[in-house]
């Protein structure tokens, strides 16, 4: 079943006593073990945009609230415009689509040049890509970021939707570590269950096997 989660008033004081250092980096990132579940209840998960108009406009409200600024009116498209400009070319080449949907840019990671077959630790290889995502996401601050992890169907779907959201919650963590503030940040998983393509094949369950951090505007 997919699991939404909801912001928490206090989301500070949870972050604090669940935050580790990355071996890698060496940066403070929330733990994915002790972390993850936090991370959707706290930091991210102000419900994202998936569950609906009245649930988004209350995400915006929360957000404008905490001092984090809003767009309106023509001033959006603008910003978008400049937003999907500067991902693309910090993007180019390095295999993560970027596609623009009205207000919204999606950008979409294939789980094989991201994560290992059937692993939730982000390969170190693509550090330098979710940089790369961070610099503009730090830029572009007047947005929220949703991070939603799907699976193909092979296996059961408990497993996949554990997968999922655990691979979701690595790469909000590391954006979070990267200093996108957390506050915008969403993370859930979907499992199987919003395929773009076929699970009949290796191809399509390969396209269905991905991350996509979906960014839209914060509106006032």
């Amino acid at each position: 079943m997919l699991k939404k989660f909801m912001i928490l008033a206090l989301a500070g004081s949870f972050l604090s006593a669940c935050t580790t250092t990355d071996p890698y980096t060496g940066e403070q990132k929330m733990s994915n073990t002790a972390g993850g579940a936090m991370l959707g209840a706290t930091v991210g998960a102000l419900g994202g945009l998936a569950v609906g108009g009245s649930a988004t406009g209350r995400r915006d409200a929360a957000l404008v609230g905490a001092g984090i600024g809003a767009l309106a009116g023509g001033a959006i498209g603008n910003y978008m415009d400049n937003q999907e400009a500067e991902l693309r070319a910090q993007l180019q080449g390095t295999g993560i689509s970027v596609t623009r949907v009205g207000d919204r840019i999606i950008l979409n990671m294939p789980s094989n040049i991201t994560f290992a077959t059937d692993q939730d630790q982000v390969m170190p290889q693509f550090y330098a890509t979710l940089n790369s995502v961070a610099i503009v996401l730090r830029k572009f601050n007047k947005t929220l970021i949703d991070v939603n992890g799907h699976t193909d169907s092979t296996g059961s779907a408990a497993h996949n939707q554990a997968l999922s959201e655990r691979r979701a919650y690595s790469v909000a963590n590391y954006l979070s570590s990267q200093g996108v503030d957390q506050r915008r940040v969403s993370a859930l998983g979907f499992g199987p269950s919003q395929p773009v393509a076929s699970n009949a094949t290796p191809p399509g369950r390969a396209q269905n096997r991905r991350v996509e951090i979906q960014i839209a505007p914060i509106k006032g």
